[in-house]
């Protein structure tokens, strides 16, 4: 079983061609057998030959009219009985049975389960019984091939139910994933509308309090907000597009941000009044935990120019053989809200952030004075 090649012919799903070719030969034997048995009778009528004609051949389009087909088998077996006809132990019945069990809808009265543990129990009991009369092993000819048709409709239910399993699991799976896709898109939402507009109120109120006094001031203040304003409605727009039903907007989109989009939030920051320094020593994370990091910082900045500016602030990213390590202080003197209070979504959702990758996340305010950010995300750099 080393060669992939048979090894991919033994698990390889037949196509439907394939099937009705395998019902064909299945088909094409039967009436042989079948055909040759009758031709030992001296006193064969046409009429007899009519009916083996159609038992045997319907046999090839089971598979495209199953009920159809096994309604006509099983008429036809049984008037083959009456007629005194070499019989086949309901065998071409059982074999046109199986498909019509795996097409028709589900019934709730009929009882599979009796079905399939009666007909073992009788494919197993009849032959121990032993040589009998010729009235006896009619009978038992007889309850062998309704227990081999109760075992085809088993099979066929259970093949049945068991897709429609499959099926209903692949359903909810999709719709997780597009639920986790959503939730996704919404923290995603939140980072941007939460950094872009702290900035934005921020440099607005200087506009407000500096028009009159330093209108030059006031003018780069503004302009400050018309680029903020505008990267964020392109983000937005990339982002919303992902829900719309036709998919992402057509275009360029801009690149997932990671560590080298640290540098423009600390630019930012500095617009609105927050001098950070920045420290990388972290290189070749995989797209999400770079992402991860880039929002964590993102949202610890929002927080800053929100409840603390003017601050001096400080970002340090760190990597090691385990972990990465995210520590975003400042000095500011401003109340922060913590996670579990009202309006704390910012620090959950970086907490929710920290936690998919098996990390932890702390924040508070510190001795010193300030407020403290820190996170730990678990990283193997040698699995690929």
């Amino acid at each position: 079983m080393n060669d992939p090649e048979l090894r991919s012919l033994l698990v390889r799903r037949l196509s439907g061609r394939q099937l009705i070719g395998l019902d064909a030969v299945v088909a094409l034997l039967y009436t042989m057998v079948m055909f040759a048995q009758l031709g030992q009778e001296a006193d064969a009528a046409l009429a007899e030959y009519a009916v083996l004609a159609l038992t045997g051949p319907p046999l090839i389009v089971r598979r495209r009219w199953p009920v159809p087909v096994f309604a006509l088998v099983l008429a036809m077996t049984v008037l083959g009985a009456v007629l005194e006809m070499p019989r086949d132990s309901l065998v071409a019945a059982a074999f046109a049975l199986y498909p019509a069990a795996l097409s028709l809808p589900r019934r709730r009265w009929i009882p599979t389960s009796l079905i399939g543990t009666l007909s073992g129990l009788v494919l197993v009991m009849v032959p121990l019984a032993g040589p009998v009369g010729s009235a006896a092993s009619d009978v038992g000819e007889l309850l062998i091939g309704l227990a081999l048709m109760g075992g085809c409709w088993t099979l066929g239910r259970a093949l049945r139910e068991r897709r429609a399993y499959a099926a209903h699991s692949a359903r909810q799976l999709a719709d997780r994933a597009v639920t986790d896709e959503r939730l996704r898109i919404a923290r995603e939402l939140h980072d941007v509308v939460a950094h872009s507009m702290s900035l934005i109120a921020v440099k607005a109120g200087v506009a407000v309090h500096v028009a009159e006094a330093r209108p030059q001031e006031a003018l780069d203040a503004l302009r400050v907000i018309e680029d903020t304003s505008r990267g964020s409605l392109a983000e937005m727009r990339h982002l919303l597009g992902v829900l719309r039903e036709n998919g992402p907007p057509e275009g360029d989109l801009a690149p997932v941000p990671g560590l080298t989009g640290l540098a423009a939030l600390v630019d930012r920051a500095a617009m609105a009044g927050v001098r950070v320094d920045l420290q990388v020593r972290a290189t070749d994370l995989p797209e999400g935990m770079a992402l991860a990091v880039y929002r964590i910082v993102q949202e610890a900045l929002t927080n800053i120019v929100k409840h603390a500016a003017p601050a001096h602030g400080r970002v340090l990213i760190e990597q090691d053989a385990s972990e990465v390590r995210i520590e975003v202080t400042d000095d500011g003197p401003g109340v922060r809200v913590l996670p579990g209070d009202p309006g704390g979504h910012g620090l959950i959702g970086m907490r929710e952030r920290a936690m998919m990758y098996g990390g932890a996340l702390t924040a508070g305010p510190r001795r010193e004075g300030g407020f403290a950010v820190s996170a730990r995300l678990p990283y193997d750099r040698s699995t690929p």
